[in-house]
C-alpha cells in the first residue's frame, strides 16, 4: 500500500491496530470479509449507533486533555490533504473514523439518548474481547478488546491537578479524579465489563463543552493508543496466573471494579483477607454475585458526600442499600489491596508475646520496612483530622463489634434504635446513680507509707509526667531523670537542648521479662521521639521526624507494642522488631487518625479508649491493619457528667472501664457491650487521676488529696482520704510489676510540688486496724453507759433572769433524763454578741487591759456553772456528780459532769478552741472541743457556733470543715493504744479520731427557698416535711459530697424550728427583719455502732429567742484485756499474710500475662521459678 495510506490523519502508523481489529471481528462472524473495510461496514441489526459512539466519545476523538506522551510516542507528521478529516468540534463530534477508511463522510451527531435510526457508518475502535466470559457481547455486537483499558488511557479530568480528598481515611479514587500512571510503571488491566454496564456509565456522564481546537490536531494519533493497549495486554498475561489483579475484585466475585479508572497505586496497603462466605462488615458485602453498577447519581451524591466530609461533625454511619434497589459494590473496592505478609493469617491473632522460655516467638510476619497508613502519608503530607470517621484502614478481619457488625440493610435502623435505647436507658440509670455519694462516715486519714525504701523523691524541677517501672522513675520535662526508690539515688540525668521538653515518657518493652526497665523512651514537643539508655545515660536511638514536629503527647505500652500519640491525633503504632522488642530504627509499622482534642486516653486489651471532652470513641490500631480500626459507630457520652479527665482499668474486674470526669463523678462502662453500668459523684472538684488497685478505686483532686473509695458497698465507701501533696495531684499510677520485682504493691503519684511519693497499694496498716476492729468482740469488754446533751442559744440571759415559767426547764430536764453517767451543756451566746462595742473592744483591747472584761465574763460563766451544780444536787438525788471540765469561748460555754463512780475511769483529758469569727482571729464564732477517754474508748464532745445569715451557708460549711479538720489536740504516741481507742488511722489529734463523737451547737442552718409567711404556716399547720426538704444542712447533706457533716447523724427531726422567737413569747420574729424560722440548733452523733440517740426534742424556755434541745444517747464503752488481744493481733497478721499473698500471686500473673504478653501457663512457671530462687536465696524466710 502507498505511505498515505497506511498513516492516520496525523501521520501515524496504523498497520497494527487494522490488524488487529480485522482478527477479533473475524471471529464473531464467520465467512465475513477480512479486510477491515468490510467489517466496518457490516450492518449490525441490534447494536445502535450512539452507545457506542458514547464510548468512543471519551476516548477515540478526546475531548478532553489526551493522556500523556510516552516517551516512544513518535511525533506527528503533517498530514496530506487527501487523508484529513474535519471533525466538527461541537459534541456531537464523537464518532470515530476507521482508520482503514479516511475518506469516510461524517457521522450525524446523535439527537438523543435513543435515536430512531442507527447511522449510516459505524466504526469500531480497536478492542479485543477478554479470554474470561465477563465481556459478554449484546445481539450482533462485537466484543470490544479491553474496552475498559482505552477508557483508562485517556483521563477525564483534563488539566485538573491530582489532590488528595478531604476524607483523611479512605483515599477517593473517583475515575474523574485518578491521574494517569506514567508509562514506566503501566496499570494493572481490570476485570472484564459487561457492555451494558459500560453504557450506562457512558450514559450517565455529561457532555463537555466545545472545546477550542484551533491550535490542535483534527485527530488524535492513534499510536499512543496501540502502544496503551500492548502494555495492557502485557500486564495482563503476567497477572493470568494469579487469579486476580492488585485492583480487582475479590478472588471470589466475577464483579469489576465500582469506578472505571485505575486507582493510583499505594503499594503499602496490605491486602484485604476477604472470604467469599465469611463473615461480613458493615462496609462489605457478599461477593458471590455480580453486583450492578452503580448509578451516575448514586456516584454524584457519594463523591459530594466525600467532599464535604471535613465539615460533618460527628460519627459517619455506613450507606446501606435494601431490596428495593441494587446493592452497592464493596466499599473496600476503592482502596488498594497487596498481598498480605501471610497467607491466611488470622486478623484476630493472639498479641504479640515476648521470647519466652525455650520458645521462639520473634515476630517474623510483620515485614518491618513496609507500613500500611490510614492515610496516605508517605507520598505527602496528611489531610487535616476529621472530629470522627469512619475506619481509618480497610476492613481485612472477621472481627464485629457491638456496633460495626456486618448486620443487614434492613437491620440497620433497627440496630441504631436499640443503641439509642440503651444509651438512654443508661443516662437513666446513671442519673439515678449519681446522687449517691459515698459514705465517709468510715473514713481513714493515716497516710499509707510504704515501709521499705524510701517513700518521697524531690524532683526539684517542673516536672509534670513520669513512669514507674518496678524500683525506677522517670520524670520528664526540661530533665528526663530516673530515680531509684530503693535508696533514692538518681541513676540517669539528660538536658533537653533549648526550647525542647519531654513531653510524654515510657519504659521501653524488653525482649523478656527480665530486660524490663533498661530503656525508656521519651517524646518532645518537637515531635521526636528518643530512646535513652538508663546505664550508660545515653540516647541510642532517635527519630526526629517521628510526628512531623507535632508535639507528642502520649506513649502507650501494648504487651511489647509502643503506640505514640500527638496532638493533632497520628497514633503510631511500633511494633516490635526480631529481636522481640520495639525499635525507632524502622519507620512505624502503622499510622492511624484518631479526632484532635485528646483529654484522655487509655489502653484497654487491644484497644484504645480515645476521650476529647465529654465524648470517648474506641479504636482497634493493629501492626497489619487487617481489622476495623474504629470499633464503635458513636461516641460514648454521659450527659449528666462534665469531662473526662482519667480513666483506669480494676484487674478484679476486668469487664469494668472507669472514666473519672471534671465534674467529681465517675462514669463505668462495660468492656463488653460497651454500655455504661453507672455513675458516682465522688466530689464537687475535678478528678485530676483515678487508679485501680486491689479491689479498690484510688483519685487524686485538686486540694493535694488522694481518695480511695470501695466500691463493693451501695452507696460507695471512702476508706482512706489523707493530703499527699501540697497542691493538686497530678498523676497517680499503679505500678503493676512491682509485686513480681520488689515483692511489694507500690502506687506513685506526682504533685504539682514536684515531689514524688510511693504509698501501699494494700493499705496494709488499714486492713489490719479494721481486722482489729472487727475481731474487738473477742479480747474486749462492753459496758453501756448513759449520756445528757443539751444545746442552748441563751442569748446573753442569766440563771436569774429566767422567769417563773421557765424556772422548771432545768428540773424537768434532769429528772426525765433517766440518771446519766454524763451530762454535757453547751451553750452559745452567753454574753451579748449583737453589743458591737463591747464586741470591739475586746477584740482590740491589748491583753493586760483585757482583765475587767475577763473578770466579768468568768463571772457569767461561774454563774451558770454554779447554777447547774446548785440544780444537779437538788434535782438529782441519790446520784453524785463531779464536774470533769468547763471552758469558755467568747460567748461559748461548754460544762461537762460525770458521776463520781465513772471519775476514775476518765482520763486523757484536753480541749481546745477553733476561733471563727473575723477570719479566725475572733471566738464569737468558732467550737470548743473536749476530748476524754473513758475506760479504752475515746469520746469527743464539740460545742458550736457558726456563721449566722440566710445566705452564709457555704460559709457554715466551711466553719464545720475548718473545726473538724483541726489538729489542736495532743497526739497519742503509743501505736497500741492508737489503734484500740482511735479511729481511721488518727492519733487524737482530731475530732474525727476519736470513737464516740457528739456534736452540738447553733448551727445556723436556715430554711432556703420560702418566704417567712409559709414557713410559719407550714409550722402551724404541722407540715414539718415540707420545711425539712429546705432545710441547708439536710439538703447539704443529700448533694453537697464535700460537706463534713455528712460523717455524723442526726435523728429525724419532730419538733418545731427552735428560731426565732419574739424574747418572752411563744411567736416567731415579728421585729423589722421578720426572720424567717429555722431549725438552728441541732444535735448530731458519729460512732458507728457504739453509740445509739435515745431522743431528740426541744423545750419551752421563752427567756431567749431561741429554744433549747436537748438528746439522750447510750455509749458502748469497752475495755481490753491485754493478752487476748496479743492472741487476736497474732491471728490477724496470718490472716494478712495469707490474704497477702493471694493477693500477689493475682498481681503477678496479671503482670505477666497482661502488661508483659505471656500466655497463664508460662506465666505461671516464670512465678515459681521466681519464687524458688528467692526462697533458695532466703531460707529463713519463712521461719517463725
Amino acid at each position: 500500500m502507498d505511505p498515505p495510506a497506511t498513516d492516520g490523519p496525523d501521520g501515524s502508523s496504523l498497520k497494527p491496530v487494522s490488524s488487529l481489529l480485522a482478527k477479533f471481528e473475524n471471529l464473531n462472524k464467520g465467512g465475513a470479509d477480512p479486510s477491515p473495510t468490510a467489517a466496518a461496514l457490516a450492518p449490525r441489526a441490534v447494536s445502535p449507533g450512539p452507545k457506542p459512539d458514547k464510548l468512543r466519545d471519551a476516548t477515540a476523538l478526546g475531548l478532553k486533555e489526551p493522556p500523556a506522551i510516552p516517551k516512544s510516542r513518535p511525533q506527528p507528521k503533517e498530514k496530506p490533504a487527501s487523508s484529513s478529516l474535519q471533525i466538527p468540534s461541537s459534541s456531537y463530534g464523537s464518532n470515530t473514523v476507521s482508520p482503514s477508511s479516511p475518506n469516510r463522510p461524517h457521522l450525524p451527531p446523535p439527537l438523543s439518548p435513543k435515536p430512531t435510526r442507527p447511522p449510516s457508518l459505524m466504526v469500531e475502535s480497536p478492542a479485543s474481547p477478554p479470554k474470561k466470559a465477563g465481556d459478554v457481547p449484546v445481539g450482533e455486537r462485537p466484543c470490544f478488546i479491553h474496552t475498559d483499558s482505552i477508557v483508562k488511557t485517556s483521563p477525564v479530568a483534563g488539566n485538573k491537578p491530582f489532590k488528595i480528598p478531604s476524607r483523611p481515611h479512605t483515599p477517593n479514587l473517583d475515575p474523574k479524579r485518578s491521574p494517569r500512571l506514567p508509562v514506566s510503571q503501566p496499570p494493572s488491566p481490570p476485570p472484564p465489563r459487561r457492555s451494558a454496564e459500560l453504557r450506562r456509565e457512558r450514559e450517565g456522564r455529561a457532555t463537555p463543552p466545545p472545546i477550542n481546537r484551533a491550535e490542535k490536531p483534527t485527530m488524535v494519533s492513534r499510536s499512543s493508543y496501540i502502544a496503551d493497549t500492548a502494555q495492557v495486554l502485557d500486564l495482563k498475561s503476567r497477572f493470568e496466573d494469579k487469579g486476580r489483579s492488585a485492583f480487582s475484585s475479590p478472588p471470589s466475585s466475577n464483579s469489576s471494579l465500582e469506578d472505571g479508572d485505575v486507582p493510583p497505586m499505594l503499594p503499602t496497603r496490605p491486602r484485604p483477607a476477604l472470604e467469599a462466605n465469611g463473615p461480613g462488615r458493615s462496609l462489605t458485602i457478599p461477593v458471590g454475585f455480580d453486583p450492578p453498577p452503580v448509578h451516575h447519581t448514586v456516584l454524584n451524591k457519594r463523591r459530594e458526600r466525600e467532599e464535604g466530609i471535613t465539615a460533618v461533625r460527628g460519627p459517619i454511619t455506613p450507606q446501606y442499600t435494601g431490596e428495593q434497589r441494587p446493592a452497592l459494590p464493596a466499599r473496600p473496592a476503592s482502596m488498594i489491596a497487596e498481598p498480605g505478609p501471610r497467607a491466611g493469617a488470622s486478623a484476630t491473632m493472639a498479641p504479640p508475646r515476648p521470647p519466652r522460655p525455650g520458645i521462639n516467638t520473634a515476630v517474623q510476619d510483620l515485614p518491618l520496612g513496609k507500613r500500611a497508613v490510614s492515610t496516605p502519608t508517605s507520598q505527602m503530607p496528611p489531610p487535616p483530622a476529621r472530629p470522627l470517621g469512619r475506619s481509618l484502614t480497610v476492613d481485612r478481619g472477621t472481627r464485629v463489634t457491638s456496633d460495626f457488625r456486618a448486620a443487614p440493610p434492613q437491620n440497620s435502623a433497627a440496630e441504631a434504635r436499640m443503641t439509642d435505647q440503651n444509651l438512654a436507658g443508661s443516662r437513666n440509670e446513671a442519673a439515678a446513680q449519681a446522687t449517691a455519694y459515698p459514705d465517709t462516715s468510715n473514713m481513714n486519714r493515716s497516710k499509707p507509707y510504704i515501709t521499705k525504701g524510701v517513700h518521697e523523691i524531690s524532683t526539684k524541677y517542673d516536672s509534670r509526667i513520669f513512669d514507674i517501672c518496678g524500683e525506677l522513675v522517670c520524670t520528664s520535662g526540661s530533665l528526663t531523670r530516673v530515680w531509684s526508690f530503693l535508696d533514692g539515688e538518681l541513676l540517669m540525668s539528660l538536658a533537653m537542648s533549648e526550647g525542647m521538653k519531654g513531653t510524654a515518657v515510657a519504659f521501653k518493652p524488653g525482649s523478656d521479662v527480665n530486660e524490663e526497665g533498661k530503656r525508656i523512651w521519651i517524646g518532645t514537643n518537637f515531635g521526636e521521639l528518643m530512646e535513652a539508655d538508663i546505664a550508660t545515660q545515653s540516647i541510642v536511638e532517635s527519630r526526629p521526624s517521628a510526628h512531623s514536629r507535632h508535639e507528642i503527647i502520649k506513649i502507650y505500652r501494648h504487651f511489647n507494642e509502643l503506640w505514640t500519640l500527638d496532638e493533632l491525633g497520628t497514633l503510631n503504632v511500633w511494633s516490635p522488631g526480631e529481636d522481640g522488642a520495639p525499635t525507632l530504627a524502622a519507620a512505624p509499622h502503622q499510622s492511624f487518625r484518631v479526632p484532635k482534642g485528646h483529654t484522655f486516653s487509655l489502653v484497654v486489651g487491644d484497644e484504645l479508649w480515645h476521650a476529647t471532652g465529654r465524648e470517648i470513641r474506641v479504636f482497634l490500631p493493629t501492626p497489619d491493619g487487617q481489622v476495623q480500626f474504629q470499633v464503635l459507630l458513636r461516641p460514648l457520652v454521659q450527659d449528666s457528667a462534665g469531662e473526662v479527665t482519667a480513666g483506669t482499668l480494676l484487674p478484679s474486674d476486668p469487664d469494668r472501664i472507669m472514666f473519672g470526669h471534671s465534674d467529681g463523678k465517675v462514669s463505668m462502662y462495660s468492656k463488653k457491650d460497651y454500655s455504661c453500668v453507672g455513675v458516682v459523684s465522688l466530689s464537687s472538684y475535678k478528678i485530676n487521676t483515678i487508679q485501680g488497685v486491689a479491689g479498690y478505686l484510688w483519685a487524686g483532686y485538686n486540694t493535694g488529696k488522694i481518695s480511695v473509695y470501695d466500691m463493693s458497698q451501695t452507696p460507695w465507701m471512702v476508706k482512706k482520704d489523707w493530703v499527699a501533696h501540697d497542691n493538686p495531684v497530678l498523676k497517680i499510677i499503679a505500678d503493676r510489676s512491682s509485686f513480681y520485682t520488689l515483692d511489694r504493691c507500690q502506687v506513685i503519684s506526682l504533685g504539682a510540688d514536684n515531689v514524688l511519693r510511693a504509698w501501699d497499694g494494700l493499705l496494709t496498716e488499714d486492713r489490719l486496724d479494721s481486722d482489729m476492729k472487727e475481731q474487738e468482740r473477742s479480747y474486749c469488754d462492753f459496758e453501756k453507759i448513759k449520756a445528757l446533751v443539751m444545746t442552748w442559744n441563751a442569748g446573753a440571759s442569766t440563771p436569774s433572769s429566767l422567769r417563773s415559767s421557765d424556772s422548771a426547764f432545768i428540773q424537768n430536764l434532769l429528772q426525765n433524763s433517766d440518771s446519766p453517767d454524763i451530762l454535757v451543756f453547751g451553750f452559745q451566746e452567753l454574753v451579748d454578741l449583737e453589743d458591737k462595742t463591747a464586741t470591739a473592744k475586746r477584740f482590740l483591747k491589748p491583753k493586760k487591759k483585757e482583765g475587767s472584761d475577763q473578770e466579768r465574763m468568768s463571772h457569767q460563766y461561774r454563774d451558770w456553772r454554779d447554777f447547774l451544780m446548785r440544780s444537779l444536787d437538788d434535782y438529782m438525788a441519790g446520784d453524785l456528780y463531779q464536774l470533769l471540765h468547763t471552758a469558755p469561748l467568747v460567748g461559748l460555754f461548754t460544762c461537762i459532769f460525770v458521776k463520781a463512780d465513772l471519775r476514775d475511769r476518765i482520763s486523757n483529758l484536753s480541749s481546745a478552741e477553733v476561733k471563727r469569727g473575723m477570719g479566725g482571729y475572733h471566738g464569737n464564732k468558732g467550737a470548743i472541743i473536749v476530748r476524754f477517754m473513758v475506760d479504752d474508748s475515746s469520746l469527743c464532745f464539740i460545742n458550736c457556733h457558726l456563721a449566722a445569715g440566710q445566705s452564709q451557708a457555704n460559709n457554715r460549711h466551711n466553719d464545720v470543715a475548718a473545726i473538724l479538720d483541726s489538729t489542736l489536740l495532743p497526739p497519742e504516741r503509743d501505736p497500741q493504744i492508737r489503734m484500740d481507742s482511735y479511729v481511721g488511722g488518727g492519733d487524737g489529734t482530731m475530732v474525727m479520731d476519736h470513737e464516740l463523737c457528739v456534736l452540738n451547737g447553733d448551727l445556723n442552718y436556715r430554711i432556703d427557698t420560702m418566704s417567712r409567711d409559709t414557713v410559719v404556716m407550714a409550722v402551724k399547720q404541722g407540715n414539718l416535711s415540707k420545711l425539712l426538704e429546705r432545710d441547708q444542712l439536710l439538703v447539704a447533706r443529700r448533694r453537697n459530697p464535700g460537706f463534713r457533716l455528712r460523717a455524723f447523724t442526726e435523728l429525724p427531726i419532730a419538733f418545731a424550728p427552735t428560731y426565732k422567737y419574739d424574747v418572752g413569747t411563744d411567736n416567731y420574729d415579728s421585729s423589722e427583719k421578720k426572720r424567717s424560722p429555722a431549725w438552728c440548733d441541732r444535735l448530731l452523733y458519729r460512732g458507728r455502732d457504739r453509740i445509739q440517740q435515745l431522743d431528740y426534742r426541744r423545750h419551752e424556755v421563752r427567756v431567749s429567742d431561741h429554744r433549747p434541745v436537748s438528746g439522750r444517747f447510750r455509749f458502748h464503752i469497752k475495755r481490753v484485756r491485754p493478752k487476748d488481744r496479743a492472741m487476736a493481733w497474732m491471728e490477724c497478721q496470718q490472716r494478712w499474710e495469707d490474704v497477702r499473698e493471694k493477693a500477689a500471686m493475682e498481681a503477678k500473673l496479671y503482670y505477666l500475662t497482661h502488661i508483659i504478653g505471656y500466655d497463664a501457663a508460662t506465666s505461671q512457671q516464670l512465678v515459681r521459678d521466681r519464687a524458688s530462687r528467692r526462697d533458695h536465696r532466703s531460707p529463713s524466710r519463712h521461719r517463725a
